[in-house]
């Protein structure tokens, strides 16, 4: 993986119908990095990332290495190389746990980086219970089977929304190392989080938003001493 393989967003602007939701938005993701994006509920964090993915339709520029994104279907977004875990843990519940990640494989990928022994290593609780439907997994094992389901189809760069909303905080942590041993494996990751401190432990770079804008851009160490953008935009 390289430089060429970097997401980047140039003045990017989004609508739903007539309100104007995203206002010149301008950042990247450095291919192997962890970015995080931050900021209250409203603020534009989802409807980044649903443009980044095609689900909502942009102006401006949207590039991962030479391709433009914007303008493409989802599904030729993902076949890209970007993979997307959204807030809603959008698994089969009816389908097994094994049968939901077998569906996240990308047909005809060569040398794929993840395999099921991965998945199932990374999470045991996964490999405990691949015969059950998904459906009756806890809140935590739901979001841990979307998180691999997203992985299977080996993507280079993984934009994952809200993942730790809701769990304990065992497996928040668990989920914390989980993203730092995807950019052990050269996949970047862009972390929608309202979690601060967990953000910032595993975070290189930090965006935050406010009202549909890039309100703060720095490092984990800018955003600590930054009190006016954490208490403006952040503290509730």
């Amino acid at each position: 993986m390289n430089a060429a393989r970097d997401l980047k967003l140039d003045n990017v602007h989004a609508f739903y119908g007539k309100s104007h939701v995203l206002h010149g938005v301008t950042m990247q993701v450095k291919a192997g990095e962890i970015v995080c994006l931050l900021g209250r509920n409203g603020s534009g964090r989802s409807t980044t990332v649903k443009t980044i993915m095609g689900q909502v339709d942009g102006q401006g520029s949207i590039t991962f290495g030479e391709q433009q994104l914007l303008g493409r279907k989802a599904y030729e977004i993902a076949h890209l190389g970007l993979g997307y875990v959204p807030e809603n843990r959008d698994i089969f519940p009816q389908l097994t746990v094994q049968q939901n990640l077998l569906l996240g494989q990308k047909s005809g990928a060569k040398n794929p980086r993840w395999s099921f022994d991965d998945m199932y290593e990374l999470f045991p609780r996964l490999k405990e219970r691949q015969h059950v439907e998904a459906g009756v997994l806890s809140g935590g094992e739901q979001q841990m089977l979307t998180l691999c389901r997203t992985l299977m189809g080996d993507p280079d760069l993984i934009m994952i929304d809200e993942p730790t909303e809701g769990l304990a905080p065992k497996i928040v942590e668990l989920v914390a190392g989980y993203l730092t041993r995807l950019k052990q494996r050269g996949i970047a990751v862009l972390l929608v989080e309202q979690k601060l401190a967990i953000a910032l432990e595993i975070s290189e770079r930090c965006y935050v938003m406010g009202h549909g804008r890039i309100v703060f851009e720095g490092t984990p160490a800018d955003l600590r001493a930054n009190s006016y953008i954490r208490k403006e935009w952040l503290e509730v």
